[in-house]
């Protein structure tokens, strides 16, 4: 069994780590598109772009890095804080490999913008800040990072979560686990939900059988196992679940994550797999629906998405691929519905909270009495004084009767 501390680095980047990324050297750019169309048709994004293409909405990419200076997302990132504690310069080649990835999948545009050349994400007008909280494994401190504490690289994901909420993003995509829960996490997440913003995470790529360990189901991985945050995991271009996506009660949709298209941070493209770019995707849709509706509650938003899936298991539910494959087009015509609903007040007396309140009271069936009702009301009971007032003279003058 591994040591607190190790295991909190390997799991860190089991995400990275298992991710099949091989250089498309052969594919040009202006083919790409035609590769990654069974993406994009599987969730039926294009369908959901006569509405919305994610304006107005920033995503973060709390991961590795990315580099801004790519084709496909020129003009979209805005680089945030490094909380790696390592001294790697972006200009490294071995620095944002796997954030770039993610990014372009979220907010790539093509190049020229717009074009048919290149990686289109999700929702190609959004903005990416990027957060640095993980190196890569071919990062040259990776080896000086993976001998940190645990509570140390798990305190650089809550300083990213809330400087993405204090600097206007609107989803949180993290394409990382940890093998524990964490207190500052945890705090750092409720704050998020307070401000609307919707997370997103990968399940994570301990599917069985190699990952198994009760049951058949895969080890549990946080921040996807967090209350609030929609956890993705991975099918394949048939629907079907990816035998590295892990299986376990957190995962709640799926999305492609079997050799997906996506622009690196050398500006070729690669072909990534595993939840990690799953998770990405997810957060393109969430992207979308937030540009829609932007005042929409996270909770919410999960809901939009999760009951409008495609490729629902039986039963509707199973812990591999959740509720099924997300739906863009789906989600946001359920999330229209959502933000018409009358909003629930933020503080309810306990009478409203318990059997209703008042409004729930049966009132009484007697109606209020006019003056003629009054008037009869008061005759007839004079006359019954008096009826009771003749039957106990009668009643005395019998009793006084001899026998």
């Amino acid at each position: 069994m591994l040591s607190r501390r190790g295991s909190a680095i390997l799991a860190v980047l089991a995400c990275a780590a298992s991710l099949t990324a091989l250089p498309a050297t052969a594919a040009a750019a202006d083919s790409i598109r035609d590769n990654q169309q069974w993406v994009l048709n599987m969730m039926n994004v294009p369908a959901a772009w006569s509405l919305t293409q994610g304006a107005g909405v920033t995503v973060a990419v709390i991961d590795s890095g990315v580099n801004p200076d790519v084709s496909d997302l020129a003009g979209s990132v805005r680089s945030g804080p490094d909380y790696t504690g390592i001294s790697t310069r972006p200009s490294d080649p071995d620095w944002g490999m796997h954030g770039t990835w993610m990014a372009s999948l979220i907010a790539g545009h093509g190049h020229p913008t717009g074009s048919d050349s290149g990686v289109i994400g999700v929702a190609p007008r959004s903005a990416i800040l990027s957060i640095r909280v993980i190196p890569d494994r071919a990062d040259p401190h990776y080896g000086r990072y993976s001998h940190e504490l645990e509570p140390d690289i798990q305190d650089s994901l809550a300083r990213g979560i809330d400087y993405a909420v204090q600097h206007g993003a609107k989803v949180i995509s993290m394409s990382i686990g940890y093998s524990a829960p964490n207190g500052a996490v945890r705090q750092a997440l409720q704050q998020a939900f307070a401000r609307g913003v919707v997370v997103v995470a990968s399940a994570g790529n301990s599917g069985a059988p190699a990952g198994a360990s009760d049951g058949g189901q895969a080890p549990v991985s946080f921040p996807a196992d967090y209350p609030g945050v929609i956890s993705v995991g991975a099918v394949n271009a048939a629907g079907a679940v990816a035998v590295f996506s892990s299986d376990n009660l957190s995962v709640q949709v799926a999305a492609p994550g079997v050799s997906v298209p996506a622009q690196g941070r050398d500006g070729q493209y690669w072909w990534v797999s595993g939840t990690s770019p799953a998770c990405a995707l997810v957060a393109g849709v969430a992207a979308l629906i937030k540009s829609k509706y932007p005042d929409l509650a996270p909770n919410l938003v999960a809901s939009a998405m999760t009951s409008t899936t495609t490729d629902r298991p039986a039963g509707g539910y199973d812990s591999q691929v959740g509720f099924g494959i997300v739906d863009a087009p789906a989600a946001l015509a359920k999330a229209a519905k959502l933000a018409g609903s009358p909003p629930v007040p933020r503080s309810l007396s306990a009478a409203a909270r318990f059997g209703g309140g008042p409004a729930a009271v049966t009132r009484s069936p007697v109606h209020p009495r006019g003056f003629g009702r009054l008037f009869l009301f008061v005759l007839l009971a004079l006359t019954s004084l008096v009826l009771a007032g003749a039957a106990g003279t009668r009643l005395i003058i019998l009793r006084r009767s001899p026998r």
